[in-house]
């Protein structure tokens, strides 16, 4: 397949044009970045990784469906998606309390939550990516009042899913940002990537708070480890999807 001009690099990923206007390649990159790019590193053998867990699951949610940018992928760290206009919004859904919602609120980590928590952040690294209330997010004209509401039962169906696909793999989904787009045809996708990179998953075999992590968090809290953690979470949804079969 012949590529033309790479028309965005971001943290993760470089986009490529390709023959087909309306078909991307995504190439997956080895660098990690944390605190808004803040602290920055190489993750060895992340972008393959990260490519093949994301390609998994887009598959899992297409299967109960969900329609993401998916199509296939052409070499390890690469995959072919449809193009499509991201909104400018991260949706983090929260299932147990971690992170910022810990310090932004004074919960304890580990909180679990009496319901999913859906949130809203700007897509601006300038303004740090802030958290919108829906008021803000539609006042910004991010997206429409429709999309708001389409994104919202998207993304409570998609932790329900995840959460159970997740829990087959023995790791709990703690929290997890998605993406979502606008193809051609004005239809809304998910996007982007389903990983450790933007998955908060802990080990249920473990109770202690540093081993349990399987996710970014040990390399934004130098816990060390980061390739293995990566890898462990790769071969459980490889063996989660063959059980399946």
């Amino acid at each position: 397949m012949s590529v033309n001009s790479k028309i965005y690099e971001g943290k993760a990923k470089i986009l490529y044009k390709t023959e087909n206007p309306e078909i991307l390649l995504a190439d997956f990159k080895d660098d990690a970045t944390a605190f808004n790019a803040q602290k920055r590193g190489t993750i060895a053998g992340k972008g393959n990784i990260n490519c093949s867990i994301s390609s998994k699951l887009f598959q899992e949610l297409e299967a109960q469906g969900i329609k993401t940018h998916f199509i296939d992928n052409p070499a390890p760290n690469q995959m072919r998606v449809r193009a499509v206009k991201i909104l400018p919004i991260e949706v983090v859904v929260r299932n147990i309390a971690a992170g910022s919602l810990c310090k932004q609120t004074g919960l304890e980590l580990g909180t679990i939550l009496g319901q999913p928590l859906v949130e809203f952040y700007y897509k601006n690294d300038e303004l740090g990516d802030p958290l919108l209330t829906r008021d803000r997010l539609l006042l910004l004209e991010l997206a429409t009042a429709e999309q708001v509401e389409s994104i919202t039962h998207l993304a409570l169906q998609i932790n329900e899913l995840l959460g159970g696909f997740f829990q087959r793999c023995d790791l709990t989904l703690v929290d997890f940002k998605l993406e979502f787009g606008v193809d051609s045809q004005q239809q809304l996708l998910l996007a982007d990537e389903i990983s450790p990179d933007t998955c908060r998953l802990w080990d249920m075999a473990s109770t202690d708070t540093n081993r349990r992590v399987m996710d970014k968090d040990r390399f934004r809290q130098d816990l060390g480890n980061v390739e293995d953690a990566y890898q462990e979470v790769l071969q459980r949804v490889l063996k989660a999807v063959e059980n399946q079969k």
